[in-house]
């Protein structure tokens, strides 16, 4: 009979043994480590009239498939294949959901590693709408700005009055983080950082979001094409946004075309190929480079939107001089751009921009050359200080008072229809409008119409003779 300490210690070496055989078949068979989730998103990127893409982070290799139905409860719903996001892109990944109905608010849900992700699954059910059908009278109201620095405003409550405003799209052009590194690791992280703001996250789930960059986003301040780590730049890029392309199938860049009903967007790359602001301005100094300059021109010519939309990061004023990181530096390409458009006879031209860290609405005058008047709506920053270098600023003339107050954002509401018109307004981060609205028909964006006068917004006696002479603002004299 054996003694109780030998039977004890049978009974120990059988448990190690079990524990032996438990570990090596678990090693032999790989499972997952922690929980599988996403780390970041999902955010609406491109929505288009049969198709929207969704972007995601994950906690590792884990298949990730879309639930999606017209109605909440989910009754029928289809789903999309898994796609596993990869480390080599860290973790991130876009989703394609196809067969879509143009114009239809849809509704979603994620499963991580087939069950609903674990942190999204309490959410109420997140949700996109499709585009219209191209050519369709269809209205829209985008929310644009530029400049979100996490490092100087890590809450952003201006994020809570976007989703106020509840616009269609959300546009960022540029500066959306201040990576300033020459390492795409330290981008990555910046990104991850704002994808992480707890305003943003509602407007991130529901919203769709498209995206061009500026200079801190594609490497250091004043970045050109001789960055060193542009490929780095350009990579983590397309890893954190989901355009709906990114250049050419053999032409590099982040521009793209973007068709909202009778609206087409062109968003453009001003630092790929850009020279050097710091390059004499001579006619053959480039923002663009040729050939996507030759792309613009030839979408453009060929477009029949009402509204012909150009995104660009830097100002499209002369405000910042001949050396300027804006349009400024290079005034023989932007001008040839608006000479081809008064001369192929193209309608309905309206300008975009950020960079400047305040909010403004400037025109360039090219009635006064045989075409029409561009405005530039201009946005900045999200989340950023405002400095008083504006001051010191000139574009050609400005049609309402700089705001620099602090954040804003750029509300624009396209009406078509009989008579096709859109409102600009800059919302500050109370949620006020602190300027605008400001109307702009398609009817006063065809050659021969002068516009601009009779939209400047005037200031009271006691205030036109400090912003005249701190802003060049045109003065429209005031009856006693």
């Amino acid at each position: 009979m054996k003694s109780r300490t030998t039977a004890r210690w049978t009974g120990v070496v059988f448990f190690l043994g079990v524990l032996v055989a438990v570990s090596a078949a678990t090693a032999a068979t790989p499972s997952h480590t922690g929980y599988p989730r996403l780390m970041q998103g999902p955010m609406v990127g491109a929505v288009e009239p049969t198709e929207v893409r969704i972007w995601i982070r994950t906690s590792g290799e884990f298949p990730v498939s879309i639930q999606y139905d017209t109605t909440p409860e989910f009754g029928s719903y289809r789903e999309t294949k898994p796609v596993t996001a990869l480390k080599a892109n860290d973790y991130t990944e876009v989703i394609t959901i196809t067969g879509l109905e143009p114009a239809t608010e849809y509704f979603y849900r994620i499963t991580t590693d087939g069950i609903p992700d674990r942190y999204l699954k309490k959410l109420k059910p997140l949700r996109f709408k499709t585009a219209p059908k191209a050519g369709a009278d269809a209205d829209l109201r985008i929310a644009f700005g530029s400049g979100s620095k996490w490092q100087d405003d890590r809450v952003q409550p201006i994020w809570s009055w976007v989703e106020h405003y509840d616009p269609d799209i959300v546009f960022w052009i540029g500066d959306n983080i201040y990576g300033d590194a020459l390492d795409p690791d330290i981008l990555r992280e910046e990104y991850r950082r704002q994808r992480e703001v707890t305003a943003l996250q509602p407007i991130l789930h529901n919203i769709s979001h498209l995206a061009l960059w500026d200079d801190h986003d594609f490497g250091l301040n004043n970045h050109d094409r001789t960055n060193p780590v542009k490929e780095g730049a350009y990579r983590a890029f397309r890893e954190y946004w989901a355009n709906p392309s990114f250049g050419l199938a053999d032409l590099k860049g982040i521009f793209f075309k973007y068709t909202w009903g009778k609206i087409d967007f062109f968003f453009l790359d001003g630092r790929w190929y850009r020279d050097p602001d710091e390059d004499p301005n001579h006619p053959d100094k480039t923002m663009l480079g040729a050939a996507q300059l030759e792309w613009l021109e030839k979408e453009l010519d060929s477009s029949s939107a009402v509204f012909k939309v150009l995104v660009s990061g830097g100002g499209w004023s002369k405000a910042k001089g001949e050396f300027g990181d804006s349009w400024a530096g290079f005034l023989h390409e932007r001008n040839r751009l608006f000479d081809f458009i008064r001369d192929r006879d193209i309608t309905g031209v309206v300008l975009l921009s950020g960079d400047t860290h305040i909010g403004e609405l400037n025109v360039i005058s090219w009635s006064e050359n045989g075409g029409y008047d561009f405005y530039d709506m201009v946005s900045s920053p999200f989340a950023q200080v405002t400095p008083d270098s504006w001051l010191e600023r000139r574009p050609e003339r400005r049609i309402w008072p700089v705001y620099f107050q602090g954040s804003n954002f750029g509300l624009v509401e396209f009406f078509m229809g009989d008579d096709p018109r859109l409102v600009f307004q800059l919302i500050d981060i109370h949620g006020r409008r602190v300027r605008g609205p400001f109307e702009l028909h398609a009817s006063e964006l065809v050659n021969g119409v002068t516009s601009w006068p009779s939209k400047v917004t005037n200031l009271p006696r006691q205030r036109q003779e400090h912003y005249n002479a701190g802003e060049g603002y045109y003065e429209i004299p005031v009856e006693d």
